[in-house]
């Protein structure tokens, strides 16, 4: 899942213009209030100059789908339309995961989409219910800034952290008002497909990246019928159970990750810090960091910790920014200070503050913990599966954020229920991807069967269609032509963005195995 601010400030919109308006086509979600319902378009006073052609609006939808007559909250939605009208298909939902807003992926979609997916669709991004603009959850600012560490030591810090999440969820549910339960994937699912008829598309065509794979699963679950064309990159596997059975996955993925950097060390002579041992550095390194001798460039007052040094590792693991891992490494090593660009200075929050991530989290993942002994067990177990790394941080960040929360949950995990999809899923996802796993991905396609086909990229990161020519190709061949790539297809490692290797150009690495998709054309 994509990382997100601990305490993000809360956007809030201008006031809303009138502009254009879209009427709704196409049948609604089952149980969608009757009558029409529209979008109202205006042009995005907060987007970048460059891009004077981004509208925004907002679709109202239920508070909760099984009460279609009962309260409403306004979706918050941002368009890119079509560079040639001309030539458009339709439009592409999309959703950058989190969970977050999706906005700003679709503001500056021209560095991550092609020039020809650009041209042939109206790129739409839905700020999930709960996020951005539409209707936030809520929390007390300085509640949130109060959040234990998801690293406990012992069953008072395991009682503190119990206590501190249902103070939150009270807190937070007292905030936001009803929507605070209705935050699960299959609420957001049928908000989709509300935005689908609103936009007057017949069938769905979604990209959705991390977290924004659950929507894209539980879409082809709940309206199989009405799938053009789904692409899930970075793939979340929702039928884990269990929070050893999510643990020991995300450990042996973060461990992996490392691995490869250090594979990456070792045949990259610009690196700052080839032909030494990494790992007995990196040991050495997590020792010192134990004894209070690093100097942390974010914080100079406070050294730096072992879990800093282990989060921060594991944030370059997504891009993948290696050169600057191993440089910050050596600099360490050195005992300088390393010279890493420092975030930009937050905006002095209110009173409130926008956090949704447990909410929503814990609104579709139960993966129960009960006593302290019962986490120290999981967390001795999973160090012996990443030695080095030790833990995944999003891994653990998930378990703590919903310890002692009620269950049962609105969206219980469960196997994925695909059956006769319209158009089969595609899914991408690196070998080595740090948070969603290559073991995530493969069982999801196990569960999908013939309803979708796993595309496996052979570097690292999170998140793949960007990464070279070959999975741009095959993003652009299935969105557009509805061409899917055979089971088992390739494409070849691109390396790290800061080694200044050419992409992989051409094809996937089997050749051109493309085929037709849509069993409705």
């Amino acid at each position: 899942m994509r990382s997100c601010s601990r305490i993000p400030v809360l956007a809030l919109s201008a006031a809303l213009a009138l502009g254009v308006t879209a009427t709704v086509t196409g049948e609604p979600s089952a149980g969608a209030a009757a009558g029409p319902r529209s979008i109202a378009w205006r042009a995005c006073t907060e987007a970048p100059q460059e891009y004077p052609a981004v509208q925004c609006g907002t679709l109202s939808v239920p508070v909760d789908w099984a009460r279609p007559g009962g309260p409403r909250f306004d979706l918050d939605l941002v368009r890119r339309p079509a560079t040639d009208p001309a030539a458009r298909i339709g439009s592409l939902l999309a959703s950058p995961g989190g969970p977050a807003p999706a906005r700003d992926f679709v503001i500056r979609a021209a560095a991550a989409t092609s020039e020809e997916i650009q041209r042939r669709f109206d790129i739409v991004a839905v700020d999930p219910r709960g996020t951005g603009p539409s209707a936030p959850v809520l929390c007390s600012t300085d509640l949130v800034r109060q959040q234990p560490s998801y690293l406990l030591t012992s069953q008072a810090d395991f009682d503190r952290l119990v206590a501190f999440n249902r103070r939150l969820r009270q807190d937070c549910r007292a905030h936001t008002g009803p929507l605070y339960d209705h935050l699960d994937m299959l609420s957001t699912v049928r908000d989709m497909d509300a935005v689908r008829a609103a936009l007057g598309d017949p069938r769905l065509t979604w990209l959705g990246l991390s977290y924004g794979t659950l929507n894209a699963q539980q879409y082809a679950e709940q309206f199989p019928d009405r799938i053009r064309a789904i692409l899930a990159d970075s793939v979340l596997d929702h039928s884990i159970r269990t929070a050893a059975e999510w643990l020991d996955k995300q450990a042996a993925t973060a461990q992996d990750s490392f691995d490869y950097f250090v594979g990456w060390n070792a045949r990259t002579p610009s690196s700052a810090l080839y032909g030494r041992d990494v790992r007995a550095l990196w040991a050495d390194l997590r020792a010192r960091a134990a004894r209070g001798e690093l100097p942390n460039w974010v914080n100079p007052s406070n050294a730096l910790r072992p879990q800093d040094l282990i989060d921060f590792a594991f944030a370059t693991f997504h891009r993948p920014d290696s050169a600057l891992l191993a440089q910050v490494l050596a600099d360490l090593d050195a005992g300088r200070p390393p010279n890493v660009p420092a975030p930009p200075p937050r905006p002095q929050p209110a009173d409130l503050v926008s956090y949704p991530r447990d909410a929503i989290v814990c609104s579709d993942l139960s993966l129960p913990v009960r006593t302290y002994a019962e986490y120290a067990r999981h967390l001795r177990r999973i160090a012996g599966i990443a030695p080095d790394m030790r833990y995944s941080p999003t891994g653990l960040q998930v378990v703590t954020g919903c310890i002692g929360l009620p269950t049962p949950i609105p969206n219980p995990q469960h196997r994925l229920r695909v059956r006769g999809a319209a158009t089969p899923l595609l899914l991408m996802n690196s070998r080595h991807d740090p948070a969603t796993g290559y073991n995530l991905a493969t069982n999801v396609a196990r569960q999908l069967g013939r309803d979708g086909v796993l595309l496996t990229y052979d570097g690292a990161g999170h998140g793949v269609f960007e990464h070279s020519a070959c999975t741009r190709g095959a993003m652009d061949r299935y969105l557009i032509e509805l061409k899917l790539p055979a089971p088992g297809t390739h494409c070849p490692d691109a390396g790290p963005p800061d080694t200044g290797a050419p992409a992989a150009a051409g094809q996937p690495a089997s050749g051109d195995p493309y085929q037709p998709a849509s069993r409705t054309r």
